[in-house]
């Protein structure tokens, strides 16, 4: 006779916290917690049906990964937005991810270079808009374009180093989401990626970094044109009264 167990690991405390985690880590990435938001305690328990000890053990996590400040007596607040900090970021992400495809491309091999191109046929494949017309952004290339410049330096050989880049693009990414409707129409985003990739297969190592670099600096100022001339950062969150 079987009998069917619950799955207490999955149910785990340790579980709930990760998963509140992500959640609450996606929704800030995508913007869907706006920047410079107070995340009260009262709605987030309710919005992700959690209890307030998993909340601050990922609202805590975050902190430490800079998408969420904690100020004493005042609570947790989704970081602010600024040029200045967009522009560290872009150089940044600039000079490591250049590093590790040179390495990358150094090390390359027909699984990888296969690889590559598999993952960027996929990202064609993929509409950037679930609507053709207006701008709704689709998960799926979301997931598909992250993908793709993973690929592109997975063949570095460095754990850290590639550990440094997804932190970077994860705290680029909420840039992204502010700005993604406006370069929607105007970018020929699938063309860098192309030109990317065919730098990369024709081993012009000096040509694929500086399209890379390009490509995110590109992103930037479509970002950074967005941003200026309106409010370049969000408000400090506001005092307790």
């Amino acid at each position: 006779m079987n009998i069917d167990l619950p799955n207490r690991a999955a149910d785990s405390p340790a579980t709930r916290a990760t998963s509140i985690y992500e959640r609450l880590k996606a929704d800030i990435l995508s913007a869907a917690l706006e920047p410079g938001r107070k995340l009260q305690l009262r709605f987030l328990m309710e919005h992700y049906d959690a209890g307030q000890t998993p909340l601050r053990e990922a609202l805590n996590r975050l902190t430490t990964e800079d998408l969420v400040i904690g100020r004493e007596q005042r609570g947790f607040f989704v970081k602010p937005i600024s040029l200045e900090e967009l522009g560290e970021l872009t150089k940044t992400r600039c000079w490591v991810e250049g590093l590790a495809l040179r390495e990358s491309m150094a090390n390359a091999n027909a699984a990888w270079e296969e690889a590559l191109l598999v993952a960027h046929h996929r990202l064609e494949r993929a509409p950037r808009s679930l609507n053709p017309e207006r701008f709704e952004s689709n998960p799926e290339w979301e997931r598909l374009h992250r993908a793709f410049h993973a690929r592109l330096i997975d063949g570095c050989g460095s754990r850290p180093l590639i550990g440094f880049c997804e932190q970077l693009a994860d705290r680029l990414n909420r840039y992204r989401a502010l700005s993604s409707r406006k370069a929607f129409r105007v970018r020929k985003v699938s063309q860098e990626h192309g030109e990317i990739l065919k730098a990369v297969l024709d081993h012009a190592t000096d040509e694929a970094v500086h399209l890379l670099q390009c490509h995110y600096e590109q992103t930037a100022a479509f970002i950074r044109a967005d941003l200026d001339g309106t409010q370049a950062a969000s408000p400090p969150p506001p005092s307790s009264p």
